[in-house]
């Protein structure tokens, strides 16, 4: 069975232009300065990847949606895990396949994936889920879940807060034009239960220096 349509977002090609003008400057900021690299950021948040790879291992392939510049993709590949990045923008995966050419990556849309029913043993929406539409986000993670083997896993992170923020620049005052949507956590994990995913675990970040408040969600698919 495949995946079913999911509804495009009016805003997609302008996301994927804006991500495309900031990924060298980002690939080159995670490089440099570690922000945003899995191995020397927030603990926390590498113990959650760490806790993914060990609940996914040996389940069957991962793939890494909205993958940027394939750091955490690289991560988990040299943990022995099967995975792969997809990412909207071909700068971002032009710079992936450029940092790590041991990893597969290709360009695809979080909503313009064709997953078969129950083929992955782990899925990951790391930071890159914010940009969709609040009417969208619930097929995307419904789609996840039908990707998901019984027993796989599916983990994502998120800024918190209540409203929609428009970005207009980023990385070095790049001019961008995109929306984050914050979740609440609860609204969230309810949106994953609802997908038909059961949590297993949250971890709830506050600002730092860098980002706002976020949260980290980890559920599985149950069976």
């Amino acid at each position: 069975m495949r995946a079913h349509r999911i509804d495009r977002p009016a805003d997609l090609d302008e996301v994927r232009e804006s991500y495309d003008r900031v990924a060298d400057n980002y690939a080159h900021m995670v490089l440099t300065t570690g922000i945003g690299d899995i191995r020397t950021g927030h603990p926390w948040l590498r113990a959650s990847i760490d806790a993914f790879a060990d609940a996914v291992g040996g389940l069957g392939p991962v793939l890494d949606v909205g993958c940027g510049p394939g750091t955490v993709t690289a991560y988990l590949a040299e943990r022995g895990l099967d995975v792969s990045g997809v990412d909207l923008s071909p700068r971002m995966i032009e710079n992936a396949r450029r940092l790590h050419p041991e990893c597969r990556f290709r360009v695809a849309s979080a909503t313009e994936l064709d997953l078969g029913e129950a083929t992955l043993g782990g899925v990951l929406g790391w930071w890159s889920l914010f940009n969709l539409p609040r009417n969208v986000l619930p097929q995307v993670l419904a789609q996840f879940a039908r990707a998901l083997k019984p027993g796989g896993h599916f983990i994502t992170a998120t800024h918190v807060g209540d409203e929609d923020v428009e970005r207009t620049e980023a990385y070095g005052g790049v001019p961008v034009r995109w929306t984050t949507h914050k979740w609440r956590p609860e609204p969230l994990v309810e949106l994953i239960e609802e997908a038909g995913l059961r949590t297993v675990a949250e971890l709830r970040l506050p600002a730092d220096e860098h980002t706002g408040p976020g949260v980290v969600v980890l559920a599985k698919r149950p069976g």
